[in-house]
């Protein structure tokens, strides 16, 4: 898209476009984000399309997507910048090879502070090469300190360098932020933020995000795959299937020519919705003939 969506029915027009069917809720609060010039935090169970979101929104709106993938010890050089030391040490060394006399430390510090030398991370990335999407994948895993840092950023889409200066991005990057709740994130950084929490989608978008996803299948192998998807996520497993699971199911299933799920070929293909020798058992524990007949 060349203009920004004008309400979140084009927003989730667009998004569809892509492949992304995003429910009035998801579609709404990213409008709103978007309008608004503001994060917006994503929660919900792992595969319930937080981190797609994100890349559905840079493909709709013709924007690049940066990506920072939180972790546990992220700091802000990992995530900001860092200097290119080798560089910088090739530099000063040609700088007295060619020099005349003894080089002013002066002038080598000032030359050795640049862009030229500036290793640029996502999160400065995105300030510089903004208008983008920013996703800042599970921030849960961050601590806090990171947490603290990354609320300078977003107040202010700005950041000082120390050795360089104020960086500020012109236009805001649209940001996006999800969580999958391994914590709770701060309530200084929910207040900066608007909030959506994402849930696993019902069996009827679900069938028409197979379709979607996976031309060619056919509508009640798509049905029977996500019903069975819905019923094991009753269950109590250790990693309820998500919809990347569902999509890895029925591919596997159309990888063995099935044109139906029954409980033979669901045995066989468990390893693509069942991903813990636990959730596994558990689910045979259940029979899958009842399982699968509902």
């Amino acid at each position: 898209m060349t203009t920004e969506p004008a309400s979140p029915g084009e927003l989730a027009e667009a998004l569809e476009n892509t492949g992304y069917l995003a429910d009035d809720g998801v579609a709404t609060a990213a409008f709103l984000a978007m309008r608004m010039r503001r994060p917006l935090l994503c929660e919900g169970e792992p595969g319930t399309g937080k981190t797609s979101l994100a890349s559905a929104l840079a493909e709709a709106l013709g924007l690049s997507l940066i990506r920072l993938q939180c972790h546990e010890g992220i700091d802000a050089e990992q995530a900001l910048y860092e200097w290119d030391y080798p560089r910088q040490l090739l530099h000063l060394r040609a700088l007295e090879a060619t020099a005349d006399g003894p080089v002013d430390p002066d002038i080598a510090e000032r030359s050795l502070y640049t862009r030229r030398f500036l290793l640029a991370r996502p999160l400065l990335r995105a300030l510089t090469e903004s208008p983008c999407v920013l996703l800042v994948d599970e921030i849960d895993r961050a601590d806090d300190e990171f947490e603290a840092f990354l609320l300078q950023l977003l107040d202010e889409n700005a950041v000082s360098i120390p050795e360089f200066g104020e960086i500020r991005a012109s236009t805001p990057p649209i940001v996006l932020l999800t969580s999958n709740r391994t914590r709770e994130v701060h309530d200084a950084l929910k207040r900066r933020c608007l909030y959506h929490w994402l849930v696993h989608p019902d069996v009827a978008r679900e069938v028409a995000i197979l379709r979607r996803r996976l031309p060619g299948l056919s509508e009640k192998l798509a049905t029977q795959v996500a019903s069975a998807v819905h019923r094991l996520r009753e269950l109590d497993l250790l990693k309820p299937p998500g919809v990347a699971e569902s999509l890895d199911w029925a591919s596997a299933l159309r990888a063995l020519n099935s044109v139906e799920l029954d409980a033979a070929n669901a045995e066989l293909t468990l390893g693509a919705v069942a991903k813990y020798r636990e959730d596994a058992d558990r689910i045979r524990a259940a029979g899958l003939t009842s399982l699968l007949a509902g």
